[in-house]
């Protein structure tokens, strides 16, 4: 995986100078350029960029100011400074700032490429893995309780994000400029993705407050959402005449299921509604995969409380059966009830 490192420097020079001198490394980063501290934060919003090379002395934004933007906004992300102003005071400040490297003007740009490469090492010092599901190896983290930063590249969109885990624990996640859960949804919906594990958590907070399996069911079901409402706009009408033709044709299923509950259990059975869905398909055939995985079978029915007006139960199909039910309804008989007739 070939990273972005950006440089940022109000002499133009300078920096024309820099991307043709770095140009024998293109095997093992991209050059990224930016002339000002505001320059830079932009291009950190764009790109996903793994080491930052700053000036110092620059005017609107200085090299201290985008030192401690990063620092703030991504920690991850290690910081060298340049100058041509080197003082003993400025290399101080600069290193109690967060930056891992200061380099003196002039300086050889094989020396300084070194240092690069010899920082973005540490980003993968845990390895790297091409084409995996996000999910499913997010999930060995947490259970392995890893303390690390694992950036990822999503084989499709080519979009980046970044995930911190403590202890096991995720803290925070961002793509762009999104941060947090929200962040978190994306990267888990990504399929195939290409990540490299740094030993290592500089984010302290946690943003997530959330275990992962309900993050990445969320995710799933927000992709399904996204994936059929495209559908809908592709296909338009005849999208609309084939769903009605579907949900018609699934008419008997839950009747049947209706009157067994009634049967079975009766008004005790807290049935609030239940209808088919093909949002849900996606989370579905994630759980019977989790199933398959770790050896407990293929998925025949799932119960998920929502901790909200009513819980869900889950009905693989195609489409999936949605069954919404009083939180305080006789649970374990329903599922019985429900196992013996599907």
């Amino acid at each position: 995986m070939i990273r972005n490192a950006l440089f940022v420097d109000d002499d133009r020079e300078m920096l024309q100078a820099l991307k043709e001198g770095l140009e024998k490394y293109r095997e093992t980063f991209n050059v990224v350029l930016a002339e000002d501290g505001f320059d830079a934060v932009n291009k950190l919003k764009k790109n996903s960029i793994s080491l930052v090379v700053t000036d110092l002395k620059m005017p609107n934004m200085d090299g201290f100011s985008l030192l401690a933007h990063i620092m703030e906004t991504y920690p991850e992300i290690p910081v060298v400074i340049i100058t041509g102003y080197s003082t003993s005071e400025m290399k101080r400040l600069a290193q109690e700032g967060g930056a891992v490297g200061y380099i003196s003007k002039p300086f050889l740009i094989e020396d300084l490429a070194k240092h690069i490469m010899k920082t973005l090492r540490k980003e993968s010092d845990g390895g790297t893995l091409h084409g995996v599901s996000s999910g499913m190896f997010l999930q060995l983290m947490e259970m392995e309780e890893r303390t690390c930063t694992i950036r990822l590249v999503d084989k499709a969109s080519k979009k980046g994000g970044v995930l911190f885990f403590r202890e096991g624990a995720l803290l925070d996640a961002r793509v762009g400029s999104i941060q947090g859960i929200e962040a978190a949804y994306i990267i888990f919906s990504w399929e195939e993705v290409t990540l490299s594990i740094q030993n290592e958590c500089p984010q302290k907070d946690n943003k997530i407050n959330s275990d992962l399996q309900p993050i990445i069911l969320e995710a799933m079901r927000l992709k399904d959402e996204a994936d059929d409402n495209e559908d809908e706009t592709i296909e338009g009408d005849e999208e609309t005449i084939e769903q009605i033709t579907l949900d018609e044709n699934h008419a008997s299923p839950i009747e049947r299921i209706k009157s067994r509950l009634d049967i079975e259990i009766g008004e005790r059975c807290g049935l609030e509604d239940i209808y088919q869905d093909n949002s849900m398909n996606g989370l579905v055939e994630t759980l019977s995969a989790l199933g398959s995985a770790f050896s407990f079978g293929a998925m025949r029915l799932g119960y998920i409380d929502r901790g909200a007006a009513t819980d869900t139960i889950l009905l693989p199909g195609n489409p999936s059966t949605i069954i919404a039910v009083d939180p305080k309804c006789p649970r374990d008989k329903i599922i019985q009830v429900l196992s013996d007739t599907i």
